[in-house]
């Protein structure tokens, strides 16, 4: 019995991203790069969520956030995200069809694109395009989810999160568990 919860342990261990004591993210390599957690659904909270219904916008689609239990608590009791916090914003296709809720009904279909933010407080990667405004940025698409489509956080990631600059390019009057 007792070399069964050495192996579940060790196990349950290795699922686990593995981490010096001074490491700032599991996401994050040396060189800046930022990969897409795998199971931000289960092990991260739930945040909030937004739908874009018009049909025009590029960000349509119902979008949720997520973050790590320890960052939410951190931001509950400081009004900022810790060091190395990690955000998924995971936009699904917005499907809509009648049901006897009512008419239109929209739900989340099919993911469709990943936003990863990565809070930087101390600028690790000077130079690194990805890396600004005290954020590291990254975007991966459902057709190639292990791949950064990202090149440049002026590029690809400013335009949208100037309107949340007051509350550090988040905007979190969407996340209702901020708030509590």
């Amino acid at each position: 019995m007792k070399t069964k919860l050495v192996i579940a342990a060790i196990a349950s261990t290795l699922a686990m991203p593995l981490l010096a004591a001074d490491s700032f993210s599991p996401y994050v390599d040396d060189k800046g790069q930022i990969s897409l957690p795998k199971n931000f659904r289960s092990d991260f909270v739930h945040l909030g969520s937004w739908a874009v219904t018009d049909d025009k916008s590029a960000a349509r689609g119902f979008h949720d956030v997520y973050t790590e239990r320890k960052s939410l608590d951190h931001y509950r009791k400081t009004g900022r995200f810790p060091d190395g916090a990690t955000l998924v914003k995971e936009i699904r296709q917005l499907e809509t069809g009648p049901l006897t809720t009512g008419n239109p009904v929209h739900w989340a279909g099919k993911p469709a694109v990943w936003f990863v933010m990565i809070k930087d407080w101390k600028g690790r990667f000077p130079g690194n395009p990805l890396w600004e405004d005290g954020w590291g940025w990254a975007m991966y698409k459902a057709d190639k989810p292990l791949e950064n489509a990202a090149t440049s956080y002026k590029a690809d990631c400013q335009a949208c999160h100037i309107p949340a600059a007051r509350t550090d390019r988040v905007f979190i009057q969407g996340y209702p568990l901020l708030k509590h």
